[in-house]
């Protein structure tokens, strides 16, 4: 009963969003974010510290100010997209999303250059801005991409939100035991998207604004075994209701006597990129989850 509640709340809300203008979108949005940060405060509390680890000269004024608006931006980004994904279907969606941004042109080149190039490489982004929009875009300039998802604990709103997210051709794998298929994903000539920007217990440490965190090295091993760069991507907002486009260089594995030292540089490398993309536009960043996290006799994955 409480999973077709949360399911019928959510439709609805898909259904109200898609009637109201956008600029009420943002409002509510903003509304929402503010309300989700005054009451709950374990979250805020988690948001507030990483930021004053990672701008330790910011004032606390400022760091509210910005974990506000990852509050908000996360609400935003689920809003936005429910708004505008009949864009994505549409007859002209190329056009509009290349309107949606300057400069968007070369970047599209360069991503499917990338993709043909390589025969398939691996897309990753942070959970920044909108990482919902990119694999409808990958598929408006023609990149085949399969995402990895978490699952949702509750099976109707999982069947309501990943449709909206296989409109557009794009496949979708669970996390859990993936490693098997996105292997079979690259040696196919498929692209990978990820957002492997969480804390994990079978992880690796890397430094991350100055701290170590735990990275999956996952992106890392299928670059190694199949030879594939790993391209960072973003979509973050600016103002005027537009969007600015982020396809960093693509990092390649290379020659190396241990496996292990290349695991940690690629995947330093990697957050590095995510890190640079993050610093710029901080109130867009998920801030709420515990990215730093330690675990109880954890030993390091490879060890």
């Amino acid at each position: 009963m409480i999973q077709l509640l949360e399911y019928g709340a959510a439709a609805s809300l898909f259904f109200m969003v898609r009637l109201i203008p956008f600029a009420f979108i943002r409002i509510l949005s903003n509304l929402l974010g503010r309300l989700f940060f005054r009451f709950v405060p374990r979250r805020r509390k988690i948001a507030l510290d990483n930021l004053a680890h990672a701008f330790p000269d910011k004032k606390a004024e400022e760091l509210a100010r910005i974990a506000r608006g990852s509050f908000t931006s996360i609400i935003l980004t689920f809003l936005e997209f429910t708004k505008f994904r009949r864009v994505f279907t549409g007859p002209d969606a190329l056009e509009r999303v290349r309107e949606s941004s300057d400069g968007l042109e070369e970047l599209f080149q360069k991503a499917r250059r990338l993709h043909d190039e390589s025969g398939g490489c691996l897309f990753v982004t942070p959970h920044i801005g909108n990482w919902e929009f990119l694999p409808h875009v990958s598929a408006l300039v023609g990149i085949p991409l399969t995402v990895v998802v978490r699952p949702l604990d509750n099976p109707h709103l999982e069947q309501l939100i990943y449709q909206s997210r296989t409109e557009t051709g794009q496949a979708m794998i669970p996390k859990r035991n993936a490693f098997f298929v996105l292997q079979k994903t690259l040696q196919s000539g498929r692209s990978i998207g990820m957002l492997p920007d969480q804390s994990t217990m079978k992880g690796i440490s890397v430094d991350f604004f100055g701290r170590l965190a735990t990275a999956t090295p996952v992106p890392a091993l299928l670059a190694i075994t199949h030879k594939r760069p790993i391209v960072v991507v973003a979509c973050c907002r600016t103002e005027g209701g537009k969007y600015e486009g982020f396809v960093c260089d693509p990092i390649w594995p290379g020659d190396y006597e241990s496996e292990k030292a290349e695991i940690f540089r690629i995947t330093t490398e990697m957050t590095k990129n995510m890190e640079s993309i993050i610093r710029k536009y901080p109130e867009q960043y998920l801030w709420m989850h515990n990215r730093w996290k330690t675990y109880k006799d954890k030993k390091e994955f490879l060890s």
